[in-house]
């Protein structure tokens, strides 16, 4: 006697360990959203770096141009939820803080 597979995606269920369907969507949802956020994090940790770069150098042109790239991007990351309100306003603060004290 043959027994019969149920059609299910294995592909899919094979990389989580949901069961039902609803699970199974939302890990998929959690992958798109983890890659999605890891990308905007690093984009910002570079344009972060690029500001205090600029800092160390005592470049006051370069840090402002630096620091009105980067301002927007943190402002972007918080929108979408990829950091919390406090955190982007520390960054921002923070970075501000620096560029200014190369004016002083």
């Amino acid at each position: 006697m043959k027994m019969l597979k149920k059609s299910i995606n294995f592909t899919e269920r094979s990389e989580t360990l949901a069961s039902h369907q609803s699970a199974i969507k939302r890990a998929r949802q959690n992958k798109k959203r983890r890659v999605r956020n890891a990308h905007v994090k690093t984009t910002v940790a570079t344009h972060v770096k690029k500001v205090r770069l600029a800092v160390e150098k005592k470049d006051i042109e370069g840090a402002q141009q630096a620091l009105a790239k980067a301002v927007p991007l943190i402002q972007r990351a918080r929108s979408k939820g990829v950091f919390h309100k406090n955190t982007s306003a520390r960054r921002i603060s923070r970075l501000t803080r620096e560029v200014n004290a190369l004016k002083a």
